[in-house]
């Protein structure tokens, strides 16, 4: 097994519930593996025989072991993960299963219900970000800050130094 570095969650009693969740949300994703809790579990955190220590999954390729704890940490916007999206469909899609606290949201961030904090970024605003001049990076970035959910549409606008919507020729 070579060196690397794995994403761990830790859920309040609720890790099995959390993951399925992500897997009806995200295509091509699965679970790698389970592991339950022993007597010996019982007797040191509380946990039942059978109850799910951690669930071993996979995201969009990436990888993320779901621990099955109980309240004494929980998520902060600290830490977020990226989707990055080519289509308005795919930002609404993402948006709409994953955003479960309106107060939360602002610049193409989100939190779920579980509190993990999410940045659902369309493809194009980055290629904006790195093709366009000073003024169109300054518009661009203007016209993001007043967003909660990216809209491409908007964001192409703010681009277009003509006024049109001919982008990065």
């Amino acid at each position: 097994m070579g060196q690397g570095i794995d994403i761990n969650l830790w859920f309040n009693n609720n890790a099995g519930e959390a993951v399925d969740y992500y897997l009806s949300i995200f295509k091509d994703s699965k679970i790698i593996g389970t592991e339950y809790y022993t007597e010996a579990g019982e007797e040191i955190t509380g946990h039942r025989k059978g109850d799910i220590v951690t669930v071993e999954f996979e995201l969009l390729g990436t990888r993320f072991v779901a621990i099955n704890a109980g309240p004494e940490f929980t998520f902060s916007p600290a830490v977020s993960f990226s989707v990055t999206c080519r289509t308005q469909e795919e930002i609404d899609y993402y948006w709409d299963a994953l955003s479960a606290v309106p107060e939360a949201e602002q610049c193409g961030w989100l939190q779920d219900k579980y509190g993990l904090s999410w940045q659902i970024v369309p493809v194009i605003l980055i290629e904006m970000m790195e093709k366009g001049s000073p003024e169109q990076r300054k518009r661009i970035t203007e016209k993001y800050l007043g967003m909660k959910k990216f809209i491409i549409k908007d964001l192409e606008e703010a681009f277009a130094s003509d006024g049109s919507n001919n982008m990065l020729n």
